[in-house]
């Protein structure tokens, strides 16, 4: 028998989240400092599967509403030993490469401030995500005017020189 179901993450005002695939219990700490260790300031929220033993949600954070979020939505999942980090006070860009350097990190499926939805198969065993969708279908290709918009964009938050 096998199933699928998706799970839907909501995107929220200055929320940003990354979805990834790790393999051990002492993740969630490793992510933890690895987070806390790479932007002053980051507010974030951990959830992980746990998929042998107790087969708990652990869940780490330095806001408790992330946490608790990251919790919920990660129980939600329930995918091998899956993560999800809701953070604020930075983006994805500022911190994945600090979580890929996590011994126990095996793959980042998603990292956004899109709204995601979370697709997982279920068999006898357990379940397990198949993939991501990531905000919404492309409409076109971008012109003249929409590369200029980009460029200014990107110098306005302070990812580009003037």
């Amino acid at each position: 028998m096998v199933e699928f179901k998706t799970v839907k993450i909501e995107a929220s005002d200055g929320v940003n989240v990354i979805l990834g695939m790790a393999h051990f219990i002492k993740t969630v700490e490793d992510l933890y400092e690895a987070l806390v260790n790479a932007v002053p300031n980051i507010k974030f929220g951990i959830g992980f599967c746990e998929s042998s033993g107790p087969c708990l949600i652990r869940h780490e954070g330095n806001d408790e509403e992330l946490t608790r979020l990251a919790a919920e939505k990660a129980f939600e999942i329930a995918s091998g030993h899956c993560f999800i980090i809701f953070l604020k006070n930075a983006y994805p860009i500022n911190v994945l490469d600090d979580i890929r350097q996590v011994p126990e990190v095996c793959t980042i499926y998603a990292a956004t401030a899109n709204s995601l939805e979370v697709i997982v198969v279920e068999t006898e065993q357990g379940r397990g995500i198949v993939g991501v969708v990531d905000g919404l279908k492309s409409k076109g290709i971008e012109t003249e005017g929409d590369k200029k918009t980009r460029k200014e964009f990107l110098r306005k938050i302070g990812y580009k020189l003037g």
